[in-house]
């Protein structure tokens, strides 16, 4: 090992006294890497620093996404995405500038650009579950009155692709084409969590933890409860736990590996007990229908949605 000695002067930079430089005292064999192994290390730093920056990117475009059409103040941005204020004015201005995302100048707030959407014209999906999914969810709306939601997963959170409008004078807008949220916020994110495996469930629920809590009803071992009552009765149901005042029931499809769910929500007066049962009915039976037209590939084995009326304490 080299034995290092500070020595400090002014021969190399004599402008600065305390300048320190190393001197070498000892001399032992070299044990550096060699060359290749020392660029192959180089080039893992240099990818992994690359993907961080990706994810970086990603996870603010989600955190704009995360109000809709609302979009978000810089100041919320910080508050959501846990980044300093500097990091996030650095990502956003360098998004502006590459059309990712626009700035409104009167209410100085952030929304997903034009790039984006340009880009979203040219993704092309293995199958449009969307339209596959409307007959079923102007259905369902024609017989409820009630607001219908399509829910699809995404990794640890899912989003609502499709909305369809009742004809009762009073609806529950919850939420808006395009919102993500957590897994197991919503009763149709809760209905796809609860058609997956244990371990499965674990995980996200885990992963998603932290983004619970600010949903003032989700303290923690509710998502867990829920699950647990979702796959004693066959639906999911929740009553103000998202939006205070509204309530859902939600059905996940395809029962052997839930990609996406149908909820219908309404103001919590009008889902109780035998109420949400007959409309749990409802949407079982459109989601036969959607799972029969889904192709083979998406749609796994074929089955029945489970529906039994609902067990005392559901609510």
């Amino acid at each position: 090992m080299h034995a290092i000695t500070l020595e400090s002067g002014s021969r190399l930079f004599g402008c600065n006294p305390n300048y320190c430089h190393t001197v070498e005292t000892q001399s032992e064999p070299d044990v550096s890497l060699p060359a290749e192994d020392a660029a192959a290390a180089d080039t893992g730093s240099a990818a992994r620093t690359g993907t961080q920056s990706i994810e970086r990117v990603v996870g603010m475009l989600r955190v704009v996404a995360s109000r809709g059409r609302r979009g978000m103040r810089i100041a919320d941005v910080v508050s959501v995405s846990g980044l300093p204020m500097s990091t996030c004015f650095r990502m956003l201005q360098r998004l502006e500038l590459e059309g990712m995302v626009v700035r409104d100048p009167i209410t100085r707030k952030y929304h997903l650009g034009p790039l984006l959407h340009e880009l979203g014209l040219l993704a092309q999906p293995r199958f449009q579950l969307a339209d596959l999914c409307a007959q079923a969810l102007q259905a369902i709306a024609d017989e409820t009155q009630d607001t219908v939601y399509l829910s699809e997963r995404r990794g640890i959170e899912s989003i609502c692709t499709s909305r369809v409008l009742g004809d009762y004078p009073i609806k529950a807008l919850t939420l808006d084409v395009g919102i993500r949220r957590p897994m197991g916020v919503g009763a149709g994110g809760l209905a796809i969590l609860s058609g997956l495996p244990e371990a499965e469930v674990a995980q996200i629920v885990e992963a998603n933890d932290a983004r619970y809590a600010r949903f003032g009803t989700f303290e923690p071992g509710f998502v867990q409860r829920a699950v647990a009552e979702t796959r004693a009765q066959g639906y999911a149901f929740l009553d103000s736990a998202a939006t205070p005042g509204t309530a859902a029931v939600g059905i996940a499809f395809p029962p052997d590996n839930p990609v996406a769910a149908i909820s219908v929500a309404a103001i919590s007066g009008r889902l109780g007990p035998e109420r949400r049962a007959r409309v749990a009915q409802v949407i079982a039976q459109q989601v036969r229908a959607v799972c029969a037209r889904m192709p083979a590939a998406a749609s796994g084995a074929e089955g029945s949605v489970r529906t039994r009326g609902p067990r005392r304490g559901a609510a």
